[in-house]
């Protein structure tokens, strides 16, 4: 029996970083090993039109690329792109599609329409709120583009039950729609006493000062605004020398985030280390006491969470989303999005924790993460899904 062809389509793919393109990658590498030749359709954000990423094949559809700037990927395909899409889709057994919104989405579900191959539409996020202007584009756009992706899926794969909300608000049937937990790569994920020493003594975090982390895209939904202002009622409250807060990540809002930072005379609590690569994500992780997720809107189910849980850091994150439903009782807290104050009274109550040994909660948490969030088992019924419909 030979290798099933899977045609993924996404707006962006690796090495442009994001949620998506994560799950694709952990996805696809394991798809490789259940007998599926997986081949990536993505715009051209770089110079080779081919490329591939650890065995997944990759050929980008030439576009106009708006929104990235602002943090708003959104590309729209060249007619040129047309017979990249027909090519792939005709010589696939099924397509699977990510992201309802895109435009890349909706071409391929007309083109597996019009060859009559299986359609697969995963969606990661629920409503982005910008607070701006661009929330009416994005309700429009759900009308017009989302709305007709998602009639065109024969299966409608989300992240989480609020993500399931999502998409019937937009008229799917329940009957086709599917929650798919997210998972985490285990082995690389993990907690290691000996990187926590390591990276402490690498950034000067002495003694039982406490390191408070988030990994976030500088973007307005993720909410790193709060992050910094949360910080500064910490710092007043436990005092300068006590408590460092770390942000990993780049986007748009890099430069009014620190200037934010300068404005509140933070520079020596708060690090924006900038861009980390996937392999050096651990090390922070490690490094932490607390992780938290500052988000203002639009998440499903976030990785991030995952992983810092993963390594055994327990978790406060903003209620928005998805987040709710991976959440473990006695390891994380809830609080109101976009409220710095509460947010900031959260981080105290947990790095407040006599935590001298570095364990922290890690062996129990990891435990629970292990039982729950494994990409094998995601992806086993991912394997199942295209099956089904084949």
């Amino acid at each position: 029996m030979g290798l099933t062809r899977l045609c993924v389509v996404s707006n962006v793919f690796l090495p442009s970083v994001g949620g998506i393109q994560n799950v694709i990658y952990e996805q696809g590498r394991r798809l490789l090993g259940e007998d599926f030749d997986v081949k990536v359709v993505t715009s051209r954000l770089q110079s080779l039109r081919e490329y591939s990423v650890c065995g997944l094949g990759v050929e980008c559809f030439e576009s106009m690329n708006l929104g990235f700037r602002l943090g708003i990927p959104y590309p729209i395909p060249s007619v040129s792109s047309f017979s990249v899409f027909s090519r792939n889709v005709r010589n696939c057994k099924v397509v699977h599609a990510h992201g309802h919104p895109y435009l890349s989405s909706l071409l391929a579900g007309r083109f597996a329409r019009f060859y009559g191959k299986p359609f697969v539409l995963t969606q990661h996020n629920t409503f982005i709120d910008y607070a701006n202007v661009f929330n009416y584009v994005e309700r429009v756009n759900d009308l017009i583009v989302g709305r007709e992706s998602l009639r065109l899926a024969d299966k409608v794969v989300v992240v989480s039950n609020a993500t399931k909300e999502y998409v019937l608000s937009l008229g799917v049937k329940s009957s086709c729609v599917e929650v798919l937990l997210n998972g985490v790569d285990l082995d690389r994920f993990k907690p290691l006493f000996e990187v926590r020493e390591a990276m402490r003594k690498r950034f000067g975090v002495l003694g039982d000062v406490r390191v408070v982390l988030t990994v976030r895209r500088l973007v307005y939904k993720n909410g790193v605004d709060t992050f910094v202002e949360a910080a500064r009622v910490v710092v007043k409250d436990m005092g300068q020398c006590n408590v460092l807060f770390v942000v990993v990540g780049k986007g748009p809002d890099m430069e009014s985030i620190q200037r934010q930072i300068v404005s509140m005379g933070l520079e020596e609590n708060v690090l924006l280390a900038g861009f980390v690569a996937d392999s050096d994500l651990s090390s922070y992780y490690n490094m932490a006491d607390l992780f938290v997720l500052p988000s203002k809107s639009g998440e499903g189910l976030p990785l991030v969470a995952l992983e810092a849980m993963a390594c055994g850091l327990p978790v406060v994150a903003t209620d928005v989303g998805g987040i709710r439903e991976v959440m473990v009782r006695g390891f994380g807290k809830l609080v109101p999005a976009d409220s710095p104050g509460v947010l900031a009274e959260a981080i105290v109550d947990f790095v407040s924790v006599d935590n001298s040994s570095g364990d922290r909660c890690g062996g129990e948490l990891r435990a629970i993460v292990e039982e729950s969030f494994s990409w094998d088992r995601n992806v086993a019924r991912l394997v199942e899904i295209y099956e089904e419909l084949i």
